[in-house]
């Protein structure tokens, strides 16, 4: 199975429903890598404002944010290789650079990947940034 990487930029949180502004592209990548993890894919997500010496230690990608700065992540690594920027995949990339089965990958519905964005969300204490009655969107600067 192939190592896949996802280095974020600085999120609150990592599913996107955080406050009051749910980033929809979010909610359906955090979903789409539920699906595949339960699928076996191995897939690693570094959020750049949680863990910026992932970012820095790692050559290819510290070499990607001063060329092209941190408005063009997210980057996307499989094997150690670029494989995607500037925006998240769509769960069929996720299934092919993991080798999942195609049959096994439909694309994420409403339904599915508003209810694993709760459950995810619901997880951290009832606020995405992990602080309850925090408020997140205010935590964050937002």
């Amino acid at each position: 199975m192939k190592n896949i990487q996802v280095f974020d930029p600085a999120l609150c949180c990592s599913t996107g429903v955080c406050g009051t502004d749910v980033d929809s592209a979010l909610v359906s990548f955090s979903a789409d890598v539920a699906w595949a993890r339960e699928h076996g894919a191995q897939i690693a997500r570094f959020n750049l404002a949680k863990e910026p010496m992932a970012f820095a230690e790692n050559a290819l990608v510290k070499g990607f944010l001063q060329r092209s700065g941190a408005a063009a992540l997210p980057l996307v690594l499989v094997d150690g290789e670029i494989a995607l920027a500037g925006r998240y995949p769509k769960r069929a990339e996720l299934a092919r650079w993991a080798g999942i089965e195609a049959a096994a990958a439909p694309a994420a519905t409403p339904a599915a990947t508003a209810t694993a964005a709760t459950t995810l969300a619901e997880k951290k204490s009832g606020c995405c940034c992990g602080k309850s009655g925090s408020g997140c969107g205010q935590a964050q600067g937002k």
